[in-house]
C-alpha cells in the first residue's frame, strides 16, 4: 500500500492514479478515499492524476489515540501533498473533507492550489450558535455519538439510508452502496471517528474561508439531510469572494455516489475552465 508518516509517526494511507494535472481529494466522515471511487476513475481516464488519502483514524491509515482533530488533520494533508511535491492542484472536498480543504488552505495557504471544489460541505459551522441560528442543535451531535459509541456497526447501516436520500419517495435504493458505506465506516478507528465528530460539527471554518484566493465551486443537494444547505453551501460561498454555488435540486448528501456522473461533469468542467 502507498503511505506516507507524519511527522508525529502516523501512517496515512493514499491512492495515486494517473498523470497530468492533479485533483486531490478529502474524503467526509465516517468514510474513506473509496467513496471517491466513481471521480477518481473518471477523472484519471480523462487525463488527470487523481490522489485522495484516509485521513487518520478513518480506512487503511493509522488509528493513533492523538491528532484526532482538525489541525492534524490539515497538516496531514499538507505533509501528503509536499511529499507527493504535488503543485496547481484542485482540492476536493466533501462534508468533513470540505473543512478539511477549507483548514488546509487557511493553515497552509495556496502555494499547492489551483481550485478548491467544496461538495456538501460542512463550513463554515454546522452547530448552531446565537450567531449561527441556522445550525444544527448540539444534540443532534450528541446522538450522533451516542450512536457510535452505542454500536457503531447497525448505527452506520441506518445512517447510510438518509445520507443517500434512500428514504425518500421514489428513491432507488442500493444495498450495494449501503454495505460500502458500512465497509468504510467499519474499516476506521472508532476512537478517531468518536472524535471527528467534534470537528465537523463544531468547528467555524468562517475565518479559513476567508482565506481563500482561488476559484472555488460549491456544489451542494437541497435535500441534503446531513448538512442541511441553509447553515452550509450558502453561507460559505458568500464569504468566499467570486465564488459559484451549484444547486442540486432534491440532492441528497451522498451525491457523489447517487449523482455521480453529474457531479462528474460539474467537476470536469471546472477543473477545465
Amino acid at each position: 500500500m502507498n503511505t506516507i508518516k507524519t511527522k508525529d509517526g502516523t501512517e496515512i494511507y493514499y491512492k495515486d492514479w494517473g498523470s497530468g494535472k492533479p485533483v486531490v481529494f478529502s474524503h467526509g466522515w465516517p468514510l474513506d478515499a473509496d467513496a471517491w471511487d466513481a471521480q477518481m476513475l473518471f477523472l484519471s481516464l480523462a487525463g488527470y492524476r487523481v490522489i485522495a488519502h484516509d485521513r487518520r483514524g478513518h480506512g487503511r491509515s493509522g488509528q493513533p489515540s492523538e491528532g484526532n482533530e482538525m489541525d492534524t488533520y490539515a497538516d496531514d494533508l499538507a505533509e501528503l501533498l509536499d511529499t507527493l511535491d504535488v503543485s496547481g492542484a484542485t482540492l476536493v472536498g466533501h462534508s468533513t473533507g470540505g473543512g478539511e480543504v477549507a483548514h488546509y488552505i487557511g493553515r497552509h495557504g495556496t502555494k499547492r492550489v489551483a481550485k478548491a471544489v467544496l461538495i456538501g460541505a460542512v463550513p463554515p459551522l454546522m452547530l448552531k450558535t446565537e450567531a449561527n441560528p441556522g445550525g444544527l442543535p448540539l444534540d443532534v451531535f450528541d446522538g450522533i455519538r451516542a450512536g457510535v459509541a452505542a454500536g457503531r456497526s447497525q448505527f452506520y447501516k441506518d445512517l447510510a439510508v438518509p445520507f443517500y436520500g434512500f428514504n425518500r419517495p421514489g428513491a432507488k435504493v442500493s444495498q450495494g452502496v449501503i454495505d460500502a458505506f458500512w465497509l468504510q465506516g467499519m474499516r476506521g478507528a472508532m476512537k478517531g471517528q468518536y472524535e471527528c465528530i467534534r470537528q465537523f460539527s463544531e468547528v467555524d471554518y468562517t475565518e479559513d474561508l476567508k482565506k481563500f484566493d482561488v476559484p472555488t465551486l460549491f456544489l451542494h443537494g437541497d435535500d441534503d439531510q446531513i448538512v442541511p444547505i441553509g447553515a452550509a453551501a450558502e453561507l460559505a460561498s458568500k464569504i468566499v469572494k467570486g465564488s459559484t454555488l451549484k444547486v442540486y435540486p432534491g440532492g441528497q448528501h451522498g451525491m457523489c455516489t447517487v449523482e455521480a456522473d453529474k457531479v462528474n461533469a460539474d467537476l470536469l468542467a471546472f477543473i477545465e475552465s
